[in-house]
């Protein structure tokens, strides 16, 4: 073997060697690796379905997986206001035929933004409000139970205080817990209540006047395994920029902050990866339902996926099981006001 030739071998060999080496490895791996306590996996929308349009407006929704059947409630009526407003029941073996199990209605009442529990005792629970546009006192907040499947519900009962509206009620440790705001016709006097039960028909307030701008209305709160709590709420004065909130036991002190987005209608969710989801009506442009990631550290709203709607849209309901996310909606994208339900998955 020539000398050049023998060089030339021995330094090949002695580059293998080193690029086997673990430090030279470990140097050479790209930056761009994902990790794994920070998933990347994005929205992708499987499939929708119109479940419900009977009515000439059907909308306001929210849904619940319970005993293995699938329970969607919306209000239905004549209009988008309008004094025959009741809230339907739907029930659903598979999620994908659904029959109707119940008409909730009140004989003086519009019956509005229906939401749907279970409580810690087993019973379903309705919770929404009624509306006489007439009144001094336009709104009460109300609240139905049913100790079978959701056929039989209760007599309304009013809860809260006269002319605040409960919006969503969220049980934590056998509490429910729930944001009320006053719905006087001046926006800009409207204040915000919080409220607690430990059986959901009787409320206490929890914070007299909650320290946010006034004029926020509609909210949802997220409890997170850390016991600290999220509240995302709809602003619809000054900047009309949605608020998050953030608060500890015993959910009596809460510091807010100006998100980036105006709102309608939220919902959120956290995902078994950790990551939060927020359901929205979006106005920027065009009226839509829209998946949001949600950070609490920046308090921001980044919009992941646009779900088929348009025009008078949103209230969703969201359910994960058998890795999706089931939601429910109403839009007016398609001749009227119908209620829908989609599937996501996440890949990546």
């Amino acid at each position: 073997m020539n000398l050049s030739y023998h060089f030339a071998f021995k330094l090949a060999l002695a580059c293998m060697t080193a690029l086997s080496s673990p430090s030279v490895l470990s140097a050479v791996e790209p930056t761009t690796a994902e990790s794994p306590d920070q998933p990347t996996s994005q929205p992708r929308l499987i499939s929708v379905k119109r479940i419900w349009d009977k009515a000439p407006h059907n909308a306001f929704t929210d849904l619940l997986h319970h005993k293995g059947k699938w329970y969607c409630v919306f209000r239905e009526g004549s209009r988008h206001v309008s004094p025959d407003g009741s809230i339907r029941v739907l029930v659903s073996d598979d999620g994908d035929n659904w029959t109707s199990l119940a008409l909730v209605t009140d004989p003086t009442e519009d019956l509005r933004d229906a939401k749907i529990c279970v409580t810690p005792n087993g019973e379903l629970m309705l919770n929404g409000a009624g509306m006489q546009a007439d009144q001094p006192v336009r709104y009460h907040s109300m609240v139905w139970f049913s100790k079978d499947d959701g056929k039989t519900w209760s007599k309304g009962e009013r809860i809260g205080d006269p002319g605040f509206w409960l919006w969503r009620a969220t049980w934590h440790e056998g509490h429910c817990y729930t944001m009320g705001y006053d719905t006087d016709r001046d926006r800009q006097k409207r204040t915000t209540r919080f409220y607690r039960s430990d059986d959901g028909r009787d409320y206490v307030s929890w914070i007299d006047e909650v320290n946010i701008d006034k004029g926020v209305g509609e909210d949802t709160i997220l409890f997170l395994p850390d016991q600290s709590a999220l509240c995302l709420f709809r602003h619809e004065s000054g900047s009309q920029m949605a608020f998050l909130g953030k608060s500890t036991p015993p959910y009596q002190q809460w510091t807010w902050t100006e998100m980036n987005r105006r709102i309608g209608g939220p919902n959120m969710l956290r995902l078994p990866d950790s990551r939060i989801l927020a359901a929205v009506r979006l106005y920027d442009g065009r009226q839509r339902t829209s998946l949001c990631w949600v950070d609490p550290d920046s308090a921001t709203l980044e919009e992941c996926l646009t779900l088929p709607s348009g025009g008078d849209t949103s209230y969703a309901g969201m359910v994960w099981k058998d890795d999706l996310l089931w939601i429910s909606y109403y839009s007016s994208h398609e001749e009227k006001t119908c209620i829908y339900l989609a599937k996501v998955a996440f890949d990546g």
